[in-house]
């Protein structure tokens, strides 16, 4: 049997929790979908685990094979709701921090008066979070960082993005071997998954790596009209951008996914149609 890892963010992707309107058949046909025994479902988000079991609780999503936690920087897989967490995963990120955990990170960058420190339960020990002014030069502020790091031999990834709802700017500080598009290959490659049977699914800043990269991908119809101008621009076959022109949906959240998968993965459109029938 041939089998499909299906990526998704969760915030304003597979989450109807932005300003544009969802579809009110697209939650139960994505349901199917991710209930098929060929999809391996993955959530791939920056929530931590307590944060993502509250999504699946409060919007009835399906519960995933595999959760890509922490912007990248914790991966779990699920088990008959059991969350096991893949040491190896920490064990290949860590070398890039040294031996530091985000708390002593902090410390190295208490001289950026730009930075306001997150709520402890948005950290965890390979993810330092900041919010940030959208009126700061995020470019100049990241490239003073990795100087500042770089000098005491810390590899880091700076991941900028924007809380469109809050009007604030997001920065994630992870090791440079960490961040979405890393963790989606380090799980393809254990789970023996080809870029043909690998789908991602994003809205925002902080899926850029993954839109960007080789891995096929959708951006949704309710996305960040910044980040559809920067990707629309790159002429890339293995990125998709849906329209809202597929079963009669708007291509918002888990109607735009759907379309993905459609354009994508032949077989699984045939299961959407048959769904529809």
């Amino acid at each position: 049997m041939k089998r499909f890892l299906l990526c998704t963010d969760l915030d304003r992707t597979l989450i109807p929790n932005g300003p544009n309107p969802p579809w009110p058949s697209a939650k139960a046909l994505f349901r199917k979908l991710a209930a098929r025994e060929e999809i391996c479902l993955a959530y791939v988000t920056g929530r931590h685990r307590a944060l993502i079991e509250d999504a699946i609780a409060e919007f009835d999503l399906p519960c995933p094979d595999f959760a890509i936690a922490d912007v990248g920087a914790s991966i779990y897989q699920i088990r008959a709701d059991e969350w096991r967490l893949w040491n190896k995963w920490e064990g290949h990120i860590a070398p890039d921090w040294g031996g530091m955990h985000s708390d002593g990170l902090a410390s190295l960058l208490r001289g950026f008066p730009e930075l306001h420190m997150q709520e402890r339960e948005k950290q965890a020990p390979f993810k330092l979070s900041y919010y940030v002014h959208l009126d700061v030069d995020s470019s100049a502020l990241t490239a003073r960082m990795h100087e500042r790091l770089q000098r005491e031999g810390i590899r880091a990834n700076l991941i900028w993005s924007i809380d469109e709802l809050a009007h604030i700017g997001l920065l994630d500080v992870l090791p440079q071997s960490a961040g979405k598009l890393h963790a989606i290959r380090f799980m393809m490659e254990r789970q023996h998954f080809s870029l043909h049977d690998t789908l991602f699914a994003g809205d925002s800043g902080n899926d850029l790596d993954v839109l960007l990269s080789d891995i096929p991908a959708v951006l949704v119809a309710n996305a960040d009209p910044e980040i559809k101008s920067r990707v629309a621009t790159t002429g890339r076959k293995a990125l998709y951008i849906a329209t809202g022109e597929y079963l009669g949906m708007n291509g918002n959240y888990s109607a735009g996914i759907l379309e993905g998968v459609a354009h994508f993965w032949p077989e699984a459109a045939a299961w959407l149609q048959e769904s529809e029938s």
